[in-house]
């Protein structure tokens, strides 16, 4: 769920809804990776894409020493807010390090005292790993051989129940994608995971394949209010905001979001998330 941003007003509160509402839908994918690969103390962390920082966290409170990765200074900044915190705010300050990812280059975005590059990774993950795949090549290439790297991404749509709202920003954009082919107009929109599609990723980032899972990952919200904030916040529907308008997108979230209303008012989504472990 890889945000393509949209109008700089939207930025910051976009940010929190994604840290605040959505990206807690994916513990139970970090949880279970962790938890397969022994993730805890001495464990050195690599997480490409790592947004606002939550499964960062998550790696940490178990030991690990994590370094994060992402090309987003909102997010990061969320990230930083939750593992860096200043000493005057009175958390807990996480072994960290994140670093923002501009044009290809790696810039340090963390504490000034930490060393711009150290030991190489125990353990790379990139948890929205299609739109990760230069980042992954390139991190590849330097990793020593047999470090795991975990590359995950949605599972089959006839298993997830969220298949149909997230198409509800293709519909908006095809009228932009006939415009401009159908490629360049869908690059901002929900892509269906394909059986091999993270094994294919994989082979081309030059990893040898050891593994594989599959995870439940629901999509639960307090209210519609709250679900179509948090939808909006993956930067899937940015598209189809391009290509109508911010509420249009809105109503049209709403809408496709009633059969999965219940009763108390909140919104419910079962979901399958697919993980692939390789190696070096």
């Amino acid at each position: 769920m890889t945000p393509t941003l949209v109008q700089d007003t939207h930025l910051p509160q976009r940010a929190r809804d994604w840290a605040e509402i959505q990206e807690r839908m994916l513990v139970p994918l970090y949880e279970a990776v962790y938890e397969r690969l022994d993730v805890g103390a001495g464990t050195r962390l690599l997480g490409l894409g790592c947004g606002s920082g939550l499964a960062l966290l998550l790696a940490a409170a178990r030991g690990a020493t994590v370094t994060g990765v992402d090309s987003d200074a909102i997010r990061l900044g969320l990230a930083r807010e939750r593992l860096l915190p200043q000493p005057a705010e009175g958390a807990r300050r996480w072994n960290a390090r994140l670093v923002r990812r501009a044009d290809g280059v790696h810039e340090p975005e963390a504490d000034a005292a930490l060393p711009p590059a150290g030991p190489h990774p125990d353990v790379v993950t990139a948890f929205d790993a299609l739109a990760q795949s230069a980042e992954l090549a390139r991190t590849a290439a330097s990793l020593e051989r047999g470090t795991p790297v975990v590359l995950a991404g949605w599972g089959p749509p006839e298993r997830c129940g969220a298949a149909a709202v997230l198409h509800v920003a293709a519909r908006l954009t095809e009228p932009r994608a006939a415009r401009r082919g159908a490629a360049e107009g869908a690059a901002g929109c929900w892509q269906p995971g394909s059986r091999d599609d993270l094994e294919e990723l994989a082979h081309r980032s030059g990893l040898r394949l050891d593994g594989s899972g599959r995870v439940a990952c629901p999509f639960g919200y307090a209210d519609m209010d709250s679900a179509v904030r948090g939808l909006l916040s993956t930067g899937l529907y940015d598209d189809a905001v391009r290509a109508t308008d911010r509420e249009q997108v809105r109503r049209e979230l709403a809408g496709a979001l009633q059969p999965h209303l219940r009763d108390d008012g909140t919104v419910w989504m079962p979901n399958l998330f697919r993980y692939v472990i390789a190696r070096a």
